[in-house]
C-alpha cells in the first residue's frame, strides 16, 4: 500500500508540475519503481510465482493494472512480482526484464508489451522453459508468434478499434460536416496503437469530417504537446483531435489552452484520473475506460489456470466504457 501511495503521489506531482509550466513544451521525467529482478524478495519454494511485466509506471493506467493484479494475488496467495520499464518506448529494457525474469524461474509471465513483435523472441525462450505466458493490454503479433512455432498465448484486452471509433464518434458529434480533424497516435509498432488509429479514422470518415493529419506522440505528455503544436501550425483551422491515450490528450490540451486554441475539441483514451477531471471541466469531449484493473486481475487468474493445466480462452474481451462530460451523458 505504501509503494502504491508513493507511486500515485509521484504521478500527481508530475502532472501538477506540468500545469505550472509556461509556454515551453512540458517535459516528463522518467522513473521506475520496480526493483531489478535480482532484488525481488525470494518466494517460498512451494509458492506459485507470477511476474507482471508492464510498460511503465509514469502512466496511471498501469498503476491501476497493478492494483488489479494485486487483488488477484490477495485472493490466491501467489507471489506476484511487478516489473516495469522506464518509459513506454523502452522496449530493449522490457526485453531484458523478460529475459531476467525467466532466468529467475517464475511460473508465469503476464505481459503488457510495449512492442507487438520485438518482445516475442524473449517470450519464446521463456515459453520453452515451461513458463506460462499471458498477453494483456497490447496484442502480440500472431504471425510473429506462429513464425516462432510458439504455443498459443491467451490475450486479454478490450476491442481497441471499436472503443476508439466510439470515442472519435463522440468527438465528431460536436463538429460540423467537413470540419478538419487530426489523430495523435501511439507507438506505431504497437498493435493497440494501430487499432485505435483505424477506429478514429473510420469514425471521422463516417461523420464526413476532413482528416488533415495523423502523427505519433509515442504515448507521452510532452510529445502530445509538441505534436499538437505542429498540427495547429500546419492546419490553423483544425477543429478536433483524437488522442490514442490520455497522456497525449493532456499534453495536447495544455498546448491548445496556452495558445488560444481552447475551442479545439480533444478526445482521449484510458480514463486516468486527470482525464476524468478534464471531462468534468469540459476540457475533454470523451475518454475510454479500459478497466485496467480488470485486465491485471484477469491476467493473473488466467496465468494460474495455465499453470494448473486448466483450459484458458484464446481471447478474453473486457468491456470498454466511453466516458463523456456529465452534461452530455445519456
Amino acid at each position: 500500500m505504501l509503494i502504491t501511495t508513493l507511486r500515485r503521489l509521484a504521478i500527481t506531482l508530475l502532472l501538477s508540475a506540468l500545469a505550472a509550466c509556461g509556454n515551453e513544451p512540458p517535459s516528463i521525467q522518467t522513473m521506475t519503481t520496480s526493483a531489478p529482478v535480482s532484488e525481488q524478495a525470494p518466494a517460498k519454494p512451494d509458492v506459485v510465482r507470477v511476474a507482471l511485466i508492464m510498460k511503465t509506471l509514469t502512466n496511471p493506467f498501469f498503476i491501476e493494472m497493478e492494483n488489479g493484479a494485486r487483488r488477484a494475488q490477495q485472493e490466491t496467495g501467489i507471489a506476484l512480482e511487478v516489473h516495469t520499464a522506464t518509459q513506454e518506448t523502452s522496449i530493449e529494457q522490457q526485453i531484458k526484464i523478460v529475459e531476467d525474469t525467466a532466468k529467475a524461474g517464475v511460473n508465469a509471465i503476464v505481459i503488457a508489451p510495449g512492442d507487438s513483435v520485438r518482445l516475442i523472441p524473449a517470450l519464446q525462450q521463456a515459453q520453452q522453459q515451461g513458463i506460462a505466458i499471458v498477453n494483456i493490454d497490447n496484442r502480440l503479433d500472431a504471425r510473429a508468434i506462429a513464425a516462432k512455432n510458439m504455443r498459443p498465448i491467451p490475450f486479454i484486452s478490450i476491442d481497441n478499434e471499436a472503443a476508439a471509433f466510439a470515442a472519435a464518434t463522440e468527438l465528431a458529434s460536436h463538429l460540423p460536416a467537413g470540419a478538419e480533424v487530426a489523430i495523435i497516435e501511439g507507438i506505431p509498432s504497437a498493435d493497440n496503437a494501430e487499432q485505435r488509429r483505424r477506429g478514429a479514422q473510420r469514425a471521422f470518415k463516417q461523420a464526413g469530417l476532413h482528416q488533415v493529419a495523423s502523427q505519433s506522440g509515442h504515448w507521452k505528455i510532452d510529445e502530445g504537446y509538441r505534436v499538437a503544436k505542429k498540427m495547429l501550425q500546419q492546419h490553423p483551422r483544425l477543429s478536433g483531435i483524437f488522442c490514442a491515450n490520455d497522456m497525449m490528450a493532456i499534453g495536447a490540451r495544455k498546448y491548445l489552452t496556452e495558445n488560444g486554441h481552447s475551442k479545439v475539441l480533444v478526445a482521449g483514451f484510458d480514463a486516468i484520473a486527470e482525464a476524468r477531471q478534464a471531462l468534468n471541466r469540459d476540457e475533454l469531449v470523451a475518454t475510454v475506460d479500459q478497466q485496467a484493473g480488470v485486465q491485471g486481475y484477469q491476467g493473473v487468474m488466467t496465468a494460474l489456470k495455465a499453470i494448473n493445466k486448466q483450459p484458458v480462452p484464446a481471447e478474453l474481451k473486457i468491456d470498454a466504457l466511453i466516458l463523456r462530460h456529465p452534461a452530455k451523458r445519456q
